[in-house]
């Protein structure tokens, strides 16, 4: 889950659907929604306009804390078992 911090969609939150590391961008379910003309296609039968989501610049994403729900900096540190695991920077949770 990440929290939206810049853009039309400020504020808001959704699931990561898939992450373009070498454009650094990512697919953020129900954000960045755009028009998108098609021809008719098996996938489409009809054709015309569809609502799809458009990558949004991992620069304008944080992570969601667990504890609050709003967006959080990330740190790493070692558990017990000398595991390295994320942790929110505001709340100290473990991010899972």
């Amino acid at each position: 889950m990440v929290y939206v911090n810049a853009g039309d969609d400020k504020g808001k939150t959704g699931r990561v659907l898939e992450v373009q590391v070498k454009k650094s961008r990512a697919l953020v379910e129900g954000i960045n929604m755009v028009s998108k003309s098609t021809k008719p296609t098996a996938k489409y039968p009809q054709g015309g306009i569809i609502k799809m989501e458009a990558p949004v610049h991992i620069s304008n994403l944080n992570v969601v804390d667990p504890k609050t729900g709003k967006g959080t900096r990330i740190g790493r540190r070692k558990d017990e078992a000398g595991k390295t695991v994320r942790y929110s920077k505001k709340s100290g949770e473990e991010i899972k």
